[in-house]
């Protein structure tokens, strides 16, 4: 096992080198990916030309449809960064020896992953106890089943006094409201249709609080990072300039260009950006984020996808995954 993650580990890493060297030799191109039906502020500054013109160079632009094929595409050194890549797939990859790191917060949407009880039990956080021994519908090995851990340690139920079902959220939410289940787990739009069948057990802002996250961050290969810091740091400040424009005013008029390049028709675009927050690079730089809490999120999701069998280790620690260098510098400028 360690012979086989140090070959990936050292392939990863002649891999990132040979990677840089060619863009060394410097076409004065970066290419960076990002996911489309994705509404995020930055897409905005990509429309405007705003990250060639802070780059100095052209930025090359590729959506992808998972965060683990943009793993791949960082391993292979066809692109140099990543926006908006989910935690599973990062701890995934580094857990693989995949040299990755976690650059920025790109998105929070705690509000996007959680439990949902029944209505018909009349079980809210107050009362969480009452649903020792019940049913409920998670889905394994997803950061909703780490969510699900943690949220069931908060209110001191024993996991091991509950019947549970490992479900995608679309099945939790049918059986959840044909009263299979007494509760379920999940995110997207099968949390959607759970809520029309029960209630929350606790807010995002209140598992935030808890250090149980739901985030997004812009990743990079650690050899690229290294050998571009100014320019990681640019691309930082962009996003960051972006988020503090969306944030000062959500304008229809910035909405229309986000909706525009995420492929989504306004009405979609304003309803999925609801749902999402951009922190502050103060706040990322914080315990809350980059500061402690991710790498410690992050060693939570690894040790469900370990027991789950997603993946066959965790590191023992990830805060080496997390480089805030080029945020604090782009935090500077």
């Amino acid at each position: 096992m360690m012979k086989k993650t140090v070959s990936a580990f050292v392939a990863g890493a002649v891999m990132s080198i040979a990677s840089t060297s060619a863009f060394a030799d410097g076409h004065g191109e970066i290419t960076v990916g990002y996911f489309l039906e994705w509404p995020m502020p930055m897409l905005a500054a990509k429309a405007s030309g705003a990250y060639d013109e802070a780059l100095g160079m052209k930025v090359n632009w590729v959506s992808f449809e998972t965060g683990t094929a943009m793993s791949a595409a960082m391993a292979s050194g066809d692109v140099q960064l990543s926006v908006s890549q989910g935690v599973p797939p990062f701890v995934v990859a580094a857990s693989g020896g995949q040299d990755i790191q976690v650059l920025d917060v790109a998105v929070s949407y705690s509000d996007n992953d959680n439990c949902v009880v029944a209505a018909g039990l009349e079980i809210d956080k107050d009362s969480a106890s009452e649903l020792a021994g019940k049913k409920v519908a998670v889905p394994l090995g997803t950061a909703a089943h780490y969510g699900f851990l943690r949220q069931m340690d908060h209110f001191g139920i024993d996991v091991g006094s509950l019947s549970v079902v490992d479900m995608a959220p679309p099945e939790g939410a049918a059986a959840l409201g044909q009263g299979a289940v007494d509760f379920a787990c999940g995110y997207g739009g099968g949390l959607g249709r759970m809520k029309e069948f029960g209630n929350v057990l606790l807010t995002g802002d209140e598992k935030e609080a808890l250090g149980i996250l739901v985030f997004d961050v812009t990743s990079g290969p650690a050899g690229y990072v290294a050998e571009n810091g100014e320019t990681v740091a640019k691309f930082l400040k962009v996003t960051a300039d972006a988020n503090a424009a969306w944030a000062a005013d959500p304008s229809d008029e910035m909405l229309e260009v986000i909706a525009k390049e995420s492929g989504m028709d306004l009405d979609a675009a304003r309803a999925s950006i609801s749902t999402m927050k951009f922190p502050t690079v103060e706040a990322q730089l914080s315990e809350t984020w980059l500061g402690g809490n991710a790498a410690t999120f992050m060693k939570g999701v690894a040790d469900v996808f370990v027991e789950a069998g997603s993946i066959d280790a965790a590191l023992e620690d990830y805060s080496g995954t997390v480089n805030t260098g080029p945020l604090a510098s782009a935090n500077g400028m």
